[in-house]
């Protein structure tokens, strides 16, 4: 009786013996062997995949060895050249006929290799498990436009898998990036509040986590910035300082000119004091949230640059209207200023960049507090293009400049728009006119017009 050894796995095929009779011992002759593991491999791999063992296999560079098993298992000479090339088919029945595997190839490598996994039903498993992991995330997707493309950025990047390579791992942490999206955008929340609510560790948004890195992607897609987050502490903060967290009390500022204050509390002594004296204020977080009550003013301007700020105080000081400025996307300490105004009744009027990046910001603070607009239509655009161009032609005559030897946008000193375009609800005819002409408009070039109506 021969002496059996124990079956081996795929890569090692022909390693191992058969099992005692004439079959097994044929079989292990003519495929159990090294030099016929490559054509095992390939009938395996077809079958694994659902494939059917019909056809002709090739092995490019072949060995000698690996042609005289070819040869003793076809009973004829291969041909000449480097690659070896053998029918399926032919081994099949080969097989079926010398009783070596009566139930042709598929019985012979199931003998050698042992059982075959159904790799085409675990490829739909493992799609299955990874459509599961990201439902949470999705849920907590629908319906908010701004974060569709972002959603289908982590498909392209891959960035998900990278951070969580199996499906169970990436599901509790789309989990925990689901909970926090729902809570955003907040009315003013720290960081590790946020984390430890959302995920049960007050760390879980920290810099460099995988819940901290999908999230500020997510943030910087609802304040319509580049998903791939910026280096550096201060991209961080001011990300996710516009959708309401904050990192710190201290480092979150809004700077302000002309707010009324009161005598009754510390913030409002403050403010009436730079008011006096005709100097902006500038406000941190932790002075806001200490301040309880509504801070009272009947109108109050919104901008969007500190020039405009930094101009009012030059020229109006004292005399200046109530003015806010949020310095491009909001800061935490932005918002809560202005839930303080809004809870008292203020009237907001908004002026902003005219390019896509200011129109973005300024639908985030419209979804915050309702405003009119401050010079901040199609009637002021168009104005303000007209008036660049006129400009730039007297001084093209004045320099004896061809005018069509210069694009319109560098004649009126005005850039093209960048970005995809961005809707304005306060006045659709905005967004026709800026795609019309094409050409950003930046808030300094309308100071004359906004400090015109700050004054008294």
């Amino acid at each position: 009786m021969a002496v059996g050894r124990p079956r081996t796995p795929p890569d090692r095929i022909g390693a191992g013996v058969s099992e005692q009779g004439a079959g097994p011992h044929r079989l292990d002759r003519l495929l159990g062997r090294e030099p016929a593991a490559w054509l095992v491999r390939r009938a395996r791999d077809r079958l694994e995949t659902g494939r059917p063992l019909t056809g002709t296999v090739t092995l490019i560079g072949a060995t000698p060895e690996q042609r005289r098993t070819v040869e003793r298992l076809t009973g004829r000479a291969a041909r000449s050249g480097t690659s070896l090339s053998v029918s399926l088919t032919e081994v099949d029945r080969i097989l079926r006929d010398s009783g070596a595997a009566p139930g042709g190839l598929a019985e012979a490598v199931t003998r050698l290799v042992g059982p075959l996994r159904d790799l085409t039903r675990e490829r739909a498993d493992l799609a299955a498990a990874w459509e599961a992991a990201f439902l949470a995330l999705d849920e907590a997707a629908d319906g908010r436009d701004e974060l569709a493309q972002w959603r289908g950025w982590l498909d392209t990047t891959g960035l998900v898998r990278r951070l969580a390579p199996e499906p169970d791992q990436a599901r509790l942490l789309l989990l925990q990036v689901a909970a926090v999206l729902r809570r955003l955008p907040s009315r003013g929340v720290p960081i590790g509040r946020l984390a430890a609510e959302c995920c049960g560790d007050a760390h879980a948004l920290d810099d460099g986590r995988p819940v901290g890195t999908l999230a500020l992607s997510a943030v910087r897609a609802l304040v319509g910035l580049p998903f791939a987050a910026e280096p550096g502490a201060d991209s961080r903060r001011s990300a996710w300082a516009a959708v309401g967290v904050h990192l710190d009390d201290l480092s979150s500022l809004v700077l302000c000119l002309g707010l009324p204050g009161d005598a009754g509390t510390v913030l409002g002594r403050m403010l009436a004091s730079c008011r006096e004296a005709g100097q902006p204020a500038v406000l941190t977080l932790r002075q806001l949230r200490c301040h309880d009550d509504p801070l009272r003013a009947d109108r109050v301007r919104i901008c969007e640059n500190p020039v405009v700020v930094a101009a009012a105080a030059d020229e109006l000081g004292a005399r200046c209207q109530p003015l806010v400025c949020v310095g491009g996307q909001p800061s935490a300490a932005g918002w809560r200023l202005l839930d303080l105004l809004a809870a008292a009744g203020a009237e907001f009027g908004y002026h902003g960049d005219f390019d896509w990046g200011g129109v973005r910001i300024a639908g985030t603070v419209r979804r915050r507090v309702n405003w009119r607009p401050w010079r901040y239509d199609h009637v002021a655009y168009q104005s303000a293009v007209a008036a660049q161009s006129a400009v730039a032609a007297q001084s093209a005559v004045a320099a004896q400049s061809a005018v069509a030897a210069h694009p319109p946008g560098q004649l009126a000193g005005l850039g093209r728009l960048a970005g995809d375009p961005a809707a304005t609800p306060w006045d659709p005819e905005l967004a026709v006119a800026m795609r019309r002409h094409d050409l950003r408009v930046e808030e300094e070039l309308t100071l004359d017009d906004l400090l015109q109506d700050l004054g008294p």
